[in-house]
C-alpha cells in the first residue's frame, strides 16, 4: 500500500501523542513492505527526506510566525501535496485545523480519520472557537470514509451524536523492563521518594489541582512537573507555585529512556487529563510500572479500571499523597503493566491499523 500520514507536526516525535504514534506506525508499516509518507512541518528540527525508511515530506508551516492560523495553512499545504501522490490510504490524525480542507482530499484515496478527543471541550478555547471546533468535528465525521476512535468513550460519543460507526483501535505503548537508577542522578531524586506529573500546560489537564493538593499535604516529597511551561498558562502556574521548593518544574523531556525511568522509580504518578481518548502518557506510565493517581472521569477509568487511585479535588490529592505508597500497591502496578502487554502494545495496535487499511481497500477496490 501507498500510505500518507497527515495531521502531525512530523517525525521523529518532538511534540506529542499523534507524532509518537506516527513515528511508531510509519516505521512499522515500512518493515511490512508498505510505502509510507509522513508530512512534517517546516518548523520541525529534522530536515532529512527519509527517516528509518519512511518518506518525509516537508511542508511550509507559518504557525511560529502568525500563530494558530498557521496550522490551517500547514494542513492546506499538506493536503494539496497529497493530491499529487496517488495514495491508496490517507490517514488523517485529528481534524481541528484540517476539516475546512477535507473536500480537497484526493478523491481516489481512502481517507481514514482518527478523531482524537473532544477538542471542543478544551477550556483554553473561547466559546466562539469551541463552536467552530464542533463544526470541524461534524465535517470530519461526514467527509471521512472511515473513522477511528482510540477510546470506547469516543466511539460511543460518535455513535450517539452522529449515528455513525467508528472502528475502535486504542493508542499503544511499550513495556519498559530495563530500569537504570543512574538516570535519576541529574534530577536529584531517590527511588520512590518523589512524585511526578507529566502533561501539556492546559487547564483541563488539572496540573493546578494536583499542585494545590501538594501544597495542602504534609507530605513534602518533591514532585517533578514535566511539560513545556513556556506558555501563558505555564508561566502562571510556575509563578503561582514558585515558593514551594518541593514543586520542581523540569520543562519538556523527550528522552524516552529518561521518562520511563522517572516513571518507574516514582512513588506516585499523577494523571490529570479530562479531555480526549486513550491518552498516550497514561499508557506509557502503565507500561513503565508507575503507580497511578488519575482524575476521576470515564476516559481514565475506561483504561485503568480499578487499578489506580482517583481524585476530583485538591483535597483528594492531599489525601492520596499522605496515605498511599507504591510499595503497598504493587498489584495495581502489575495489573496495568499486564494490560499494556496484552491489549495496548504497539505491535498489536500497528497490526490492527494495517488490517483495517487492507479491509478498506478491499471494500473500495473500484475506487482506483
Amino acid at each position: 500500500m501507498k500510505i500518507g500520514i497527515l495531521g502531525t507536526r512530523g517525525i521523529p516525535n518532538h511534540y506529542g501523542g499523534f507524532e509518537q504514534f506516527a513515528e511508531f506506525f510509519a516505521t512499522y508499516a515500512v518493515t511490512k513492505g508498505h510505502d509510507v509518507f509522513v508530512y512534517n512541518s517546516s518548523a520541525h528540527p529534522y530536515k532529512q527526506n527519509t527517516f528509518n525508511g519512511v518518506n518525509i515530506i516537508h511542508c511550509y508551516d507559518p504557525e511560529n510566525r502568525i500563530g494558530t492560523a498557521g496550522q490551517f495553512i500547514y494542513d492546506l499545504n499538506c493536503i494539496r501535496d497529497a493530491r499529487k501522490r496517488n495514495f491508496d490510504i490517507i490517514l488523517q490524525l485529528g481534524y481541528t485545523s484540517s476539516s475546512v480542507w477535507f473536500s480537497l482530499h484526493p478523491k481516489k484515496a481512502i481517507v481514514i480519520t482518527n478523531m482524537d478527543g473532544l477538542e471542543w471541550k478544551r477550556t483554553k478555547y473561547s466559546n466562539k472557537v469551541r463552536k467552530a471546533l464542533q463544526v470541524a468535528e461534524r465535517i470530519a465525521v461526514k467527509k471521512s470514509d472511515y473513522l477511528i476512535a482510540d477510546s470506547l468513550g469516543i466511539q460511543k460519543y460518535i455513535q450517539e451524536k452522529y449515528n455513525k460507526k467508528s472502528i475502535y483501535i486504542a493508542y499503544g505503548s511499550n513495556c519498559f523492563n530495563q530500569p537504570d537508577s543512574d538516570v535519576l542522578k541529574p534530577y536529584q531524586v531517590e527511588k520512590e521518594k518523589y512524585n511526578m506529573i507529566m502533561a501539556r500546560f492546559e487547564p483541563e489537564n488539572n496540573i493546578d489541582m494536583v499542585l494545590e493538593g501538594v501544597t495542602l499535604s504534609e507530605d513534602k516529597q518533591p514532585i517533578l512537573v514535566i511539560g513545556n511551561y513556556k506558555t501563558k498558562y505555564g508561566s502562571y502556574l510556575k509563578d503561582k507555585f514558585s515558593k514551594f521548593k518541593n514543586i520542581i518544574f523540569l520543562g519538556a523531556i523527550y528522552n524516552l529512556n529518561h521518562l520511563d525511568n522517572l516513571r518507574f522509580f516514582s512513588n506516585l504518578y499523577f494523571h490529570g487529563h479530562t479531555v480526549g481518548g486513550t491518552n498516550p502518557s497514561l499508557l506509557e506510565a502503565m507500561g513503565s510500572k508507575a503507580l497511578i493517581a488519575a482524575h476521576n472521569n470515564d476516559f481514565n477509568k475506561g483504561v485503568l479500571n480499578e487499578n489506580a487511585y482517583y481524585f476530583s479535588s485538591a483535597e483528594e490529592v492531599k489525601k492520596i499523597l499522605q496515605t498511599i505508597k507504591k510499595s503497598d500497591n504493587l498489584q495495581f502496578v502489575e495489573n496495568n503493566y499486564e494490560a499494556i502487554a496484552k491489549s495496548f502494545n504497539w505491535e498489536k495496535i500497528n497490526e490492527q491499523y494495517l488490517q483495517l487499511f487492507e479491509q478498506c481497500l478491499e471494500r473500495n477496490s473500484t475506487r482506483k
